[in-house]
């Protein structure tokens, strides 16, 4: 059995499979129900076949079913072999009724072989104001399935969890007929319909309420090539969506990003990974940070300070900036480039992993420089984590400052103490997030900005209510 840290993923070699979700039932404890949302390549349910819950307990197929409740426990069967091609993820889900999930102590999901009842991986959910969550999902990979603990929260309940994959819930739900079973608003009390409604003219774009904040116009997005214009816009709205499931759309932050340009990085940088991570993280701070910049580190063996990543000069920017180490071909070095303006000698940065130090040189310049406004840093690696104690020891003393650090793993290699820090005492606030993708290009924005999100709004009230921030 394999117990995993949020955005961990494990091989699932089971035809079939029983996602058990457990917790400690008592006074006043919230009721937990577990529900399975079948999503297609875009991560969209197809009809209103693909919602199973206690009210429409079987998929058309059969391939998913609700198996039962008991105290303190709901599940769900889920028949891989027999789910159609069509089906990429299978999103396991719970909604909390007559509470929150920050009232639902030993919450976990398991995964178990629903042949020989063995139990393949477990998930200690961690959860506050959230009333929805995706606890985790079964994917396809290269022919095969596996599972990944997601531990994804919406604080708009589970109207907020379903309208993200693609339902549309009838706000005017008739009284549930004989045989079902009376719910709580918004759980639905029938099947939900599905489809996509075209706003009318002047209408807010899809996600907005009325009188909500829009996207913020930044300075410089005008300068950008067309197409990257379109993209940025659209990000930005979708980072809105993400802000507001968590009851916070008009946040502030300064937004700091850190790319790791290790030796095992060459190929992500060829690809254009790299360049495609950093376009998309420009939106989160076009949308948080009133100026719209982003300070920029590179690291290996050694950090770098990059010039600041203004909107208006993204292009040039990645041109310039978004580059690998030093490396090595055929047992020799590869003569260097003749460096253009701003740019940085990547010789001296080296080729090892040395998180430690660019973590430090950026809590120096935090620390040099202070907003009125808390600072989120965007840190994305391959893995290779080795220095475990020292990147500890920086992380714990960093729990006191006005800082929330977001890992993103592109890849599932070797992350060490940052699949630990989610369940590791002795911080007065939870101050690292962590999750992992096995291709980060394969993610919708929207589930992007989600997983990158989905821990800063919960930092931010503990940290309010510590003192660390005003």
């Amino acid at each position: 059995m394999t117990i995993l840290s949020k955005g961990a993923n494990v091989p699932v070699a089971a035809p079939a499979v029983r996602a058990v979700l457990d917790w400690s039932a008592g006074a006043g404890v919230p009721d937990v129900d577990a529900c399975a949302l079948l999503l297609g390549s875009g991560g969209r349910v197809r009809s209103d076949d693909d919602f199973v819950f206690y009210n429409q307990p079987r998929h058309a197929s059969g391939a998913v079913s609700h198996a039962g409740k008991r105290s303190g426990g709901d599940s769900l069967d889920v028949h891989l072999a027999a789910l159609g091609p069509d089906v990429e993820r299978v999103a396991l889900c719970a909604s909390a009724d007559g509470g929150t999930f920050g009232q639902v102590p030993g919450l976990c999901l398991r995964l178990l072989d629903s042949v020989s009842g063995t139990e393949l991986a477990r998930f200690d959910i961690t959860a506050a104001t959230e009333t929805a969550l995706v606890g985790g999902e079964l994917y396809r990979r290269d022919g095969g399935w596996k599972f990944r603990a997601v531990g994804q929260g919406y604080a708009s309940g589970l109207a907020g969890l379903a309208t993200d994959f693609g339902i549309s819930v009838d706000e005017d739900r008739p009284a549930a007929g004989p045989g079902s079973r009376p719910v709580t608003p918004p759980y639905p009390t029938r099947a939900p319909s599905f489809h996509a409604p075209v706003p009318p003219a002047g209408a807010p774009a899809p996600g907005r309420v009325q009188g909500e904040p829009g996207p913020r116009l930044t300075k410089g997005e005008e300068h950008l090539p067309v197409d990257m214009r379109k993209r940025l816009s659209l990000r930005k709205q979708q980072v809105l969506v993400s802000l507001g499931k968590h009851g916070v759309p008009e946040l502030h932050a300064r937004v700091v990003l850190v790319l790791d340009a290790s030796g095992s990085m060459g190929g992500l940088y060829r690809r254009g990974t790299v360049a495609g991570v950093a376009e998309r993280m420009v939106a989160v701070a076009a949308q948080l940070d009133d100026d719209g910049r982003m300070q920029a580190w590179t690291f290996a063996s050694n950090p770098a300070r990059l010039p600041d990543l203004a909107v208006g000069d993204l292009p040039e920017w990645l041109r310039l900036h978004v580059r690998v180490g030093q490396t090595f071909g055929f047992g020799r070095r590869k003569p260097p480039r003749e460096l253009e303006p701003g740019q940085i000698d990547m010789r001296t940065v080296g080729i090892q992993n040395e998180e430690q130090k660019v973590i430090a040189e950026v809590r120096t310049f935090v620390r040099a420089h202070p907003v009125p406004d808390p600072t989120l840093v965007l840190f994305f690696s391959d893995g290779g984590v080795h220095r475990n104690r020292e990147i500890e020891q920086e992380l714990r003393a960093a729990a006191e400052e006005p800082v929330f650090w977001q890992f993103v793993g592109l890849g599932s290699s070797r992350y060490g103490v940052l699949e630990r820090f989610d369940t590791m005492p002795g911080r007065r606030v939870d101050n690292v997030g962590f999750f992992a993708v096995d291709d980060i290009e394969r993610i919708s924005d929207q589930e992007l900005y989600d997983r990158v999100l989905s821990e800063f709004p919960s930092w931010l009230r503990a940290a309010r209510e510590a003192g660390i921030l005003r």
